[in-house]
């Protein structure tokens, strides 16, 4: 099958960029992971994206996104994608994308393929993954009622998220590196006020115990050496993340964290290939900016499609 577009990432860059190709008149196939879902559908509540003053869920946000997309004509597949490579049709460029054994060209690819939580990477992670190490509130917080709860980092999702465990957990131990939190104002203050949160400052972990499931994490100050273990049942850690560009690397440049170097038009490295939302190298990382990303991506695709046919407006 051969496309105008096809968008790698199903989260709400993707979907924008999709949004954008499909009104332009482009043939538009999304194929979205189902590994690595969107980050943004396991938010509880976004309060700051415009246009919804009380907030609204991550997965009906998205969804909503989706079924806008699907209005205009977009194809949706899921699946891992294995392969992309370049070939010659005529006089440009195009692109072979191999996902599920199964094969499709396009005039321009449009990478949206986000990141995914960073790990600590430290003993008993890995072992106990699962078993009360989680990387997810909104997915895992109800596991945990009554129980103590410890949230690793400072910035605006372990904050949400801590605050949000609240709901559930009998404390909720908030472990920091600084001496003081990355998020936003509003948050700090919504976190300091909460009663059942406490902080652990200057702080790193340096293992997480327990035989079946966690038990206790170990803590250094990073400041005076002590070295602390905090009991608890749950460790939820938020800590930054990793881009999903490994599979891409060959073909367009990153930095030096893995992230998609682009242009303000989202135009990559390599002719025809666009990158959005999370996987790129930018300054702040929000759904808002992801749809942003998204929206220029889509047109700067189209217009890069339409100057290789020939129909480019004039």
């Amino acid at each position: 099958m051969h496309y105008d577009v096809i968008i790698i990432g199903g989260g709400p860059a993707g979907l924008t960029a999709a949004l954008y190709t499909s009104r332009a008149g482009l043939k538009t196939f999304l194929i979205e992971s189902y590994c690595i879902p969107s980050q943004a559908i396991t938010a509880d509540c976004i309060e700051n994206y415009p246009g919804f003053p009380e907030g609204i869920g991550g997965f009906e946000l998205v969804e909503g996104f989706k079924k806008q997309a699907k209005r205009f004509g977009v194809e949706f597949s899921a699946g891992e994608v294995n392969k992309i490579s370049e070939y010659k049709r005529e006089h440009h460029r195009e692109w072979s994308v191999v996902y599920e054994d199964k094969s499709y060209t396009a005039a321009s690819l449009i990478i949206a393929t986000g990141a995914v939580y960073k790990k600590l990477d430290v003993p008993g992670e890995e072992r106990l993954r699962g078993k009360g190490v989680l990387y997810c509130a909104t997915c895992d917080g109800a596991l945990y009622k009554d129980k103590d709860i410890v949230v690793i980092g400072g910035g605006n999702s372990a904050v949400e998220e801590a605050l949000f465990l609240t709901r559930f957990g009998k404390s909720v131990t908030l472990v920091h590196r600084r001496d003081r939190l990355r998020a936003v104002k509003v948050l700090q203050e919504r976190a300091f006020a909460n009663k059942k949160i406490r902080f652990v400052w200057n702080s790193v972990v340096t293992e997480i115990s327990g035989e079946n499931k966690v038990r206790a994490i170990k803590v250094e100050n990073i400041k005076t050496g002590k070295e602390e273990s905090i009991p608890c049942d749950g460790v939820f850690i938020f800590v930054g993340n990793v881009p999903n560009t490994e599979f891409i690397k060959p073909l367009v440049r990153l930095d030096e964290n893995g992230y998609i170097i682009t242009d303000e038009n989202m135009r990559t490295s390599s002719d025809g290939i666009f990158a959005c939302g999370d996987c790129r190298k930018k300054i702040l990382r929000q759904i808002v900016t992801a749809c942003g990303d998204g929206a220029i991506a889509g047109f700067s695709s189209q217009q890069y499609v339409e100057e290789t046919k020939g129909e480019a407006y004039k």
